[in-house]
């Protein structure tokens, strides 16, 4: 085997046809009556062409109401059929969909409107009241459509928006009227603003091109082998990537069902699978652990399911994991919204535990360097993962309003991922970590994300947080410090805890201090906030291995 990925291959090889209405029109025409949007919960189920005419229609009501090619459209909402239609319809009027985490309010959600400048946001009725609370920085948004609730729900929610002054009207009345004439729409125009949350700063609006949006979904068609006799479950939210751009993007271009439930649920997980006959799927975070730790079944192997898109894969359950549930095979990569996939694991090909995949050949050049000084570092030794596309607009143009901000990320005219790697001799890349959350122990590098998943595999912990505190000793470096959630119910010893440590974790990366805490905090995107946790410190709370057992473990003789 290469030592580069060399399976994509473009679904539609002219890049010029890669803009969301012309893959919308030609699955239209290729998969008139076959379903592409199945939304189990609501019961609605509509065909390509459904799909089709209805964007259409909603991108000439937009242009007729006064907005115009080139504006941004705020979507705030839950999982739902609509979400995907005000995505397609703004795409039909050449609008640019800025989807807004539903937890945001206040600063948070201001920051967004405000940097983006919409001039239309479509609500679901029982959200509505973000833009009433935040009317002041909302002044550039024009018309709010308002997605039913129920009739009293959007009843009371368009009077209370119209009383804050606000225009507000239904959004069903977007699927009336004349489908009119649509613009042009090119490979190069902005059709995204994707907001990253980082857990230090304000988050970032990551402008992706309609090339961006279309590279990324193909990538993953490559990735899972997904063809048009595929159903893809999507468990996750509509405003992060890992639902729309690499879940219901990808069934659209490979004319594939796109599954779409409200939210993730463990338990209820397999069920779905089952009842939606999905053959392929996705996993973020520790969703995957979740669904693993559910009582097994004897025939929970009884599904259509063949592949999981799992980022990052737990490798010390991947095995067991595929053999439970009868997985032909796990896929995974290392990619953020600004870069698109630029490392991907081969379908069906062994990987090295821990593995993220090999770089993409003939899309990018991918390279490990000094963080301080942009040199490359030679085979095994970590380094900062560095970007660039070998193909116009098939990666982000920076991030919307922040001129700084982008300049800074692309430095030398490489984009700086801010992520460590290494790369081995066979060419796998394998994440360490972000290289501010990079621990130093004892001589030794120590990955928070590696130490994490070993804990992780302990029963009763359910979601765990490792941070670097100083040292008590002289040039000490760092202490590991772990915080840790336990099951309901549960009752853990920090002695307990520490010898399940002593047989998962080298010496030197066994934490020193152990915090038992209720929950992890968490941006409104579900990032742990670890400069949190690292101001907290060693407290009161704090369990130190020294003090209870009167050592740590040593090097092995």
């Amino acid at each position: 085997m290469g030592h580069t990925y060399d399976e994509y291959v473009s679904t539609l090889p002219d890049r010029a046809d890669w803009t969301l209405p012309r893959i919308v029109a030609l699955r239209a025409a290729t998969h008139p009556e076959a379903i592409y949007l199945d939304v189990p919960g609501s019961g609605v189920q509509l065909t390509f062409r459904q799909v089709h005419d209805l964007a259409v229609r909603i991108g000439a009501s937009l242009l007729r109401r006064g907005h115009a090619q080139g504006d941004r459209v705020v979507l705030l909402m839950p999982n739902r059929a609509e979400y995907i239609l005000s995505w397609l319809g703004t795409g039909m009027a050449g609008m640019a969909e800025v989807p807004v985490n539903t937890a945001y309010r206040g600063a948070f959600f201001e920051h967004q409107v405000q940097t983006v400048a919409p001039t239309a946001a479509v609500v679901t009725a029982t959200l509505a009241g973000r833009f009433i609370e935040s009317a002041a920085a909302c002044g550039t948004i024009r018309r709010i459509y308002v997605v039913s609730d129920g009739d009293e729900e959007t009843a009371a929610a368009l009077a209370s928006l119209r009383a804050a002054g606000f225009v507000a009207e239904p959004f069903d009345e977007l699927f009336h009227g004349d489908p009119g004439p649509l613009p042009e729409v090119l490979a190069r125009d902005l059709a995204s603003v994707f907001f990253t949350s980082g857990t230090t700063g304000l988050s970032k609006g990551v402008m992706m091109s309609h090339a961006h949006m279309v590279f990324e979904a193909d990538e993953c068609i490559s990735l899972t082998r997904l063809t048009d006799a595929d159903a893809y479950l999507s468990v996750g939210p509509l405003f992060h990537g890992n639902a729309q751009f690499l879940a219901a993007y990808p069934a659209l271009l490979a004319g594939a069902r796109f599954v779409l439930r409200e939210r993730f649920s463990a338990s209820r997980w397999l069920s779905w699978v089952r009842e939606s006959r999905a053959t392929v799927t996705n996993f973020v975070g520790v969703m995957m652990d979740f669904v693993w730790k559910q009582p097994p079944t004897p025939d929970d192997f009884d599904n259509h399911l063949r592949c999981i898109f799992a980022a990052p894969t737990a490798s010390s359950i991947v095995d067991a994991f595929r053999r439970r549930f009868g997985i032909e095979a796990f896929v995974e990569v290392f990619g953020l919204t600004e870069t698109c996939m630029p490392i991907m694991t081969p379908y069906g090909v062994e990987r090295p535990a821990g593995a993220a995949g090999k770089a993409v050949r003939g899309w990018f050049d991918v390279r490990l360097v000094d963080p301080e000084t942009d040199e490359e570092v030679p085979v095994g030794e970590l380094g900062e993962l560095v970007v660039r596309p070998a193909y116009p607009f098939t990666m982000s143009t920076g991030y919307f309003g922040m001129p700084e901000r982008t300049v800074e990320a692309l430095r030398n005219c490489w984009f700086h991922t801010g992520d460590g790697l290494r790369r081995d001799e066979d060419g796998w890349f394998y994440f360490v970590d972000r290289l501010k959350d990079a621990l130093r122990r004892r001589g030794e590098n120590i990955s928070s994300y590696e130490v994490e998943q070993a804990l992780l595999r302990h029963e009763d912990i359910v979601e765990c947080a490792v941070v670097a505190v100083p040292s008590d000793h002289e040039a000490g470096e760092d202490e590991v410090m772990a915080f840790l959630v336990v099951r309901e119910g549960a009752q853990v010893a920090p002695s307990e805890m520490w010898e399940f440590c002593d047989g998962q974790l080298p010496y030197f990366a066994v934490p020193r201090y152990i915090r038992f805490i209720d929950a992890l905090p968490k941006t409104p995107s579900e990032k742990v906030q670890k400069a949190a946790l690292r101001a907290s410190g060693v407290d009161g709370k704090a369990f130190d291995r020294v003090a209870v057992l009167g050592t740590m473990p040593g090097r092995p003789q």
